[in-house]
């Protein structure tokens, strides 16, 4: 029995390895490519401005959770190196994944081909997973939460219990420092740690002697959840920017819900999305005894995610990684028991599909590695190897490369565009708070606040890109310098 159990060790270590070695040749190529993703160019500038002694949301803004921010700041917004440290929050993902799923299936082939699967779609660019979003530092977190909350209902005492679950909401709420969404994964757990525990009736949970039960059995997982979001926030109390934070990490984030949710009233498609999740978990809990915990545990984190990517109707491809876990766990659900292979069949069916109609997935996946082959061993021209991503990507070194040679360190450039990378590829900051046009256009301030930073920094060089809304601030003291390729640069008079 020593020797099978030693074989079957042996067997996991060397699947975690190639496996984890199959994720890493996937993810390799993105370490080296261009400063293009708009997104990233933002978090760029944010990174910089952090280490530049900018208070995040009073000085500097964006509209997610700080978390994401600070790790771009402490690799100085460096492509190469966020990048990589993405790539190694994703081995983690997979080797926390493959826990997970042993703690959740009976037979190891089912754990094999989720975590495999895992791997591969997470690799690939096919949604984006080579991209730095938040979404890539969430996973393994979340996956780690999801691992410990099953890990509870294993504890031999309830101090153990507690304690573990303590563990699984302080991590979870760090995931949500990086991304409001992780409120989902929570409602998630939440819900299975309910549905596990709760032996009554449903409707006896509203007899306040049951509720106190129940919100005490859940009191450490949720306690422990919200404590580094309110650390988070008691920082910035001190700081004196704690409106702010609250308004562009939180408020803001909470206005998504009312795109592409009208229908019939304003929130009609929304309520509508509500009304299905709330029948899809009351089916789960009638039938949490008859399917066990790993289908309750699967199809309630699959059903939130679902809720999750889908929430406010908006369809970058990115939202679609937070499905990746549960989806993965589904299909190794569906090897694993033929009792109820048509159950986790159909859903397994109707997330593939949902996914594929609501989300653009990236269709040069194929030619993405055949890009970095020809660059890497065949000399293509780096332009040629930059233009693969965005046309305007070689137009946006070019014109990085001119600030360079034309200013000072000292000096300040002022971009009227979405290209934010340019900041970054030319060691420059904007001189208000808001980095892209569209953040200017659309925050109430920040017309006013751009146009205080103009005035204050009297930037060297105004940069107006091609395709975007007339620009809306004075040329006054500058003068048309020269035209870059669609770009006009106007430079100071003195």
């Amino acid at each position: 029995m020593k020797i099978l159990a030693s074989l079957e060790k042996s067997r996991e270590i060397w699947f975690l390895i190639i496996t984890s070695l199959t994720f890493f040749l996937l993810r390799f190529p993105s370490l080296f490519e261009p400063n293009w993703y708009g997104d990233e160019g933002i978090y760029q500038v944010l990174g910089t401005g952090i280490r530049a002694g900018k208070l995040l949301y009073r000085d500097i803004f964006d509209n997610k959770p700080p978390l994401l921010y600070v790790f771009y700041s402490l690799v100085n917004s460096d492509e190469f190196a966020i990048r990589l440290i993405s790539l190694i929050f994703g081995v983690l993902s997979v080797i926390v994944f493959f826990y997970l799923s042993k703690k959740l299936f009976n037979e190891i082939r089912a754990s094999y081909v989720s975590t495999f699967l895992f791997a591969v779609i997470f690799g690939l660019p096919l949604i984006e997973g080579n991209i730095a979003n938040a979404e890539n530092f969430m996973l393994p977190l979340t996956i780690l939460a999801g691992y410990l909350v099953l890990k509870s209902l294993d504890a031999k005492t309830q101090n153990a219990k507690y304690l573990i679950l303590t563990g699984a909401g302080f991590i979870l709420g760090f995931s949500f420092l990086f991304k409001i969404v992780a409120i989902f994964d929570f409602a998630a757990f939440v819900s299975f740690l309910f549905f596990v525990n709760y032996s009554k009736k449903l409707l006896e949970i509203f007899k306040t002697k049951n509720l106190m039960i129940e919100l005490r059995s859940l009191a450490p997982f949720m306690i422990a959840f919200f404590v580094p979001i309110l650390l988070t926030g008691f920082f910035f109390i001190l700081r004196g920017a704690f409106p702010e934070f609250m308004t562009a990490a939180l408020f803001n984030n909470v206005g998504y819900v009312g795109y592409g949710n009208k229908f019939i009233i304003p929130q009609g498609f929304l309520i509508l999305k509500l009304g299905i999740l709330a029948t899809f978990c009351l089916f789960v809990f009638y039938k949490r005894k008859i399917y066990g915990n790993a289908f309750t545990f699967t199809a309630l984190w699959l059903a939130f995610s679902l809720f999750n990517a889908f929430f406010s109707q908006r369809p970058y491809t990115h939202y679609a990684l937070v499905l990746l876990p549960a989806f993965s766990l589904m299909v190794g659900l569906f090897l694993q028991n033929k009792n109820y292979s048509k159950v986790t069949g159909v859903l397994m069916l109707t997330s593939f599909i949902l996914v594929l109609l609501g989300f653009n997935l990236y269709s040069k996946t194929i030619y993405y590695y055949q890009n970095f082959i020809s660059f890497a061993f065949n000399g293509t021209q780096v332009s040629a190897y930059q233009r693969f991503f965005d046309s305007s990507t070689p137009r946006d070194y070019e014109l990085a490369n001119y600030i360079n040679l034309n200013t000072k360190s000292t000096d300040n450039i002022f971009i009227w565009g979405n290209n934010a990378q340019v900041y970054q590829l030319s060691n420059k900051l904007p001189p208000g708070k808001y980095t892209v046009a569209y953040h200017i256009q659309n925050y109430k301030d920040g017309i006013s606040n751009t146009e205080k930073g103009l005035i204050k920094h009297k930037p060297k060089l105004i940069i107006i890109m091609p395709n975007v809304p007339e620009y809306p601030f004075s040329l006054s003291g500058y003068y048309f310098r020269v035209n870059l390729k669609g770009v006009n640069i106007y430079e100071k008079l003195y």
